[in-house]
C-alpha cells in the first residue's frame, strides 16, 4: 500500500507543469521543493502533543504546499472551515488540538479574540501573505526576514525531503482530520490515514484513466473530503496538472476550463445546478473537459450538464467516513443512485430488520415509503471507517455490531438499485404519514425556474409536521404562486401529503462552503426569515403571502399546542 508521502516524493524530479494558479505556474518538482521546505519548518516547530496543523485559507498554492508538507513531515493536516465563525471555529481548532495554524490576512481576523486552546497560542499562528513576507516560498520583494513566516522559510534555504526513517510515516499514519459538513449539527472530525487517502486517489485516478496529460480543476474547498479524495489525491496519484480556483464560481467555470485546458472536474453538492443557471451559449460544448465526477447532484442536472458541455458526468454516493459507497452504472434507472457494494442493505433503524424492497406505480411513484425507506447500512463498511477524533460516542453510533450505519435514508428496488431519501434528520410526518425530504426535493427542481430546493419539517399547529420548501430561482425569474400550484398538481409522483404548505423564495439559501444547504438553520428560522414566504392556510386554499400577523398567529398556535 502507498502513502501520500510516497506519492509526493515520486514527483520530486518531475519537470512537467504540476500546479496552475491565476497567472502563475509551478512544475511538480517546484511544488515538492516548496512542500519540503515547509516540512522542515514543521519539524522545527513541533511541540509535544498531537502533531496537528490547521489550514485556514481558500484554495491558494500555500494550501497545497502545506498539505504536502504535513504528509512529508508525518503531521496531520486539519482543514478549518472558513464559513465557521467565532466560537464555532474556535471549537473546531481547540477540539482537534492543533499546535499550529497556517492562515492568511483574509482569514486571520476570524480567530482574533477567541480561545483556540492551550496548544495554539497567538505565536503559533502563521500568516502566509504578510505584505513583507513570502506567499510562495520564493522572494517576491520587500524584506522577507521582517516577518516570522518569511524569515523562517528564508533561513531554511533549499531544504531536502525529510528522512522517512525519522518521520516514520506508514500507511497507518493519521494524515487528515476532515470535518463532516455539519448540516444537521456540530461537525465531527473524521480520521483519515495516509494509506486510505492514497488508496482512494489511486482508485479514482484509475476509474477515470487520469494520466500526466490530464488537467484537474480544483474549485471545491480543499478542507472538504470531496476536494481531497476526488480532486487532489487522484491528481497526485496520476501526476496530473492541478488548477486551483480560490473559490468556486459558476460564471468563471467555462472560461477557466478553456484557459487551462481542464479535462477533469470534481464537485459536491449544487455546483452543476449553478453552472447550468448561467446563460447558455451555442459553443458551450467547445471545450477540453471530458469528465466530471462528484456526488449529490440532481439527476436532471447530471444529464443536462453532460449534454451542454459535451462531457461525461458520473455522480456517486459516498461518505467522508468511507463506510459505504454507491456507484451509478449505465443501466441505473431514473432517480436512483446506482448499485452498492455487496453487504449494503436498507435497515429499519429501530428494529434492525431489513426493509422491504420499494414498490412503484406506473408513474414511478414510491407506493410503500413507510416500509421501504430505512437507513443505509454496510455490513463490511466498518473496515473502511477509521473513527472520529476525540468522539468515541459518535463513532459508536456509526459503527454497531461491526456494521457501518451511514445516517442516510434510502430505499432499494428489486433490481438492487439504491435511491437516496435524505439524511436521518430528513423525516417528515404529516397527517400520520412518514416520508423523506429528498424525493420531494427531486420533484420541485423539475420546475423550470427552480435552481435549488430544500424541503424540511416545520411544526403543525395541531400535531406532527407541515412541509416547508425553500427554493432559489434562476436569475431573472419571479415566483408565480398559481403557476407553482399548477406545476405541483401535474406531478404524478408527488404524494398527497408531500406538497409544501410553506414556500420560502430565497435569493440565497444558507449553505456550507460546499454548497450543502444548512437545513438546521432553515428549520430554526421557520417562517421567521428574511425572505418572502408564501403559504396555504388550509389544504384547499391557494398560496398567498405570509404576513407578520400570520407569523405571530402561527407562533402562538405552535406554543399553545
Amino acid at each position: 500500500m502507498q502513502t501520500v508521502d510516497q506519492l509526493i516524493r515520486r514527483r520530486a524530479d518531475d519537470r512537467a507543469t504540476g500546479l496552475l494558479y491565476q497567472d502563475r505556474s509551478w512544475t511538480h518538482a517546484e511544488v515538492v521543493a516548496a512542500q519540503a521546505r515547509r516540512a522542515a519548518l514543521l519539524a522545527e516547530l513541533r511541540s509535544p502533543g498531537p502533531f496537528h496543523v490547521a489550514l485556514l485559507m481558500d484554495n491558494v498554492p500555500e494550501y497545497v504546499f502545506w498539505m504536502g508538507a504535513a504528509a512529508l513531515a508525518g503531521a496531520v493536516a486539519v482543514g478549518a472551515n472558513p464559513t465557521h465563525r467565532g466560537d464555532e471555529l474556535a471549537r473546531d481548532l481547540s477540539h482537534t488540538q492543533c499546535q499550529l495554524l497556517v492562515t492568511d490576512r483574509a482569514h486571520r481576523g476570524l480567530v482574533d479574540g477567541y480561545d483556540l486552546g492551550s496548544a495554539l497560542p497567538p505565536d503559533r499562528i502563521w500568516v502566509v501573505d504578510d505584505p513583507t513576507g513570502d506567499l510562495t516560498g520564493d522572494a517576491t520583494g520587500g524584506r522577507p526576514e521582517a516577518t516570522p513566516y518569511g524569515s523562517a522559510l528564508t533561513a531554511l534555504g533549499q531544504a531536502g525531503l525529510p528522512d522517512p526513517d525519522v518521520t516514520g510515516v506508514t500507511e497507518d499514519s493519521l494524515g487528515l482530520l476532515l470535518f463532516t459538513s455539519g448540516t444537521s449539527g456540530a461537525p465531527k472530525a473524521c480520521l483519515c490515514t495516509q494509506g486510505r487517502l492514497a488508496r482512494i486517489g489511486g482508485i479514482v485516478a484509475q476509474m477515470f484513466a487520469l494520466t500526466e496529460r490530464d488537467v484537474c480543476y480544483l474549485a471545491m474547498p480543499l478542507f472538504h473530503s470531496n476536494a481531497l479524495m476526488a480532486g487532489w489525491a487522484p491528481a497526485l496519484a496520476a501526476g496530473s496538472t492541478m488548477v486551483l480556483r480560490d473559490r468556486f464560481s459558476a460564471s468563471a467555470f467555462l472560461p477557466d476550463v478553456r484557459r487551462h485546458g481542464v479535462t477533469y472536474f470534481n464537485y459536491v453538492g449544487k455546483p452543476l445546478s449553478y453552472i447550468l443557471a448561467t446563460p447558455p451559449r451555442p459553443d458551450d460544448a467547445d471545450n477540453t473537459l471530458r469528465q466530471a465526477f462528484g456526488n449529490e447532484a440532481a439527476e436532471a442536472d447530471v444529464a443536462r450538464f453532460a449534454e451542454r458541455f459535451g462531457c461525461a458526468v458520473q455522480d456517486a454516493y459516498g461518505s467522508t467516513e468511507g463506510g459505504a459507497s454507491v456507484t451509478r452504472t449505465p443501466d441505473t434507472p431514473r432517480g436512483a443512485l446506482g448499485r452498492a457494494l455487496p453487504g449494503t442493505k436498507i435497515l429499519d433503524p429501530e428494529s434492525g430488520e431489513e426493509c422491504p424492497r420499494a414498490v412503484f406505480d406506473e408513474h414511478g411513484r414510491l407506493l410503500n415509503a413507510d416500509e421501504a425507506i430505512g437507513e443505509m447500512v454496510s455490513e463490511t463498511g466498518g473496515a473502511g471507517f477509521e473513527g472520529y477524533w476525540r468522539n468515541d460516542e459518535a463513532g459508536a453510533v456509526r459503527l454497531r455490531n461491526g456494521w457501518y450505519w451511514t445516517g442516510d435514508l434510502a430505499y432499494r428496488d428489486s433490481d438492487d438499485f439504491f435511491y437516496f431519501a435524505g439524511r436521518d434528520y430528513d423525516w417528515l410526518r404529516v397527517d400520520g404519514e412518514n416520508f423523506a425530504a429528498a424525493p420531494v426535493e427531486a420533484i420541485l427542481v423539475r420546475h423550470p425556474d427552480v435552481v435549488v430546493a430544500s424541503v424540511y419539517a416545520v411544526p403543525d399547529v395541531a400535531v406532527g409536521d407541515q412541509v416547508m420548501a425553500a427554493i432559489a430561482l434562476r436569475p431573472g425569474a419571479t415566483f408565480d404562486p398559481a403557476g407553482f400550484s399548477t406545476f405541483l398538481a401535474a406531478q404524478d409522483d408527488l404524494g398527497t401529503k408531500w406538497g409544501p404548505t410553506f414556500v420560502r423564495v430565497a435569493s440565497e439559501l444558507p449553505a456550507t462552503a460546499t454548497s450543502k444547504v444548512l437545513k438546521r438553520e432553515l428549520r430554526h428560522q421557520r417562517w421567521r426569515c428574511p425572505d418572502p414566504v408564501w403559504w396555504k392556510p388550509d389544504r384547499g386554499s391557494s398560496y398567498r403571502p405570509l404576513t407578520p400577523a400570520d407569523a405571530d398567529a402561527l407562533d402562538g398556535a405552535v406554543s399553545a399546542g
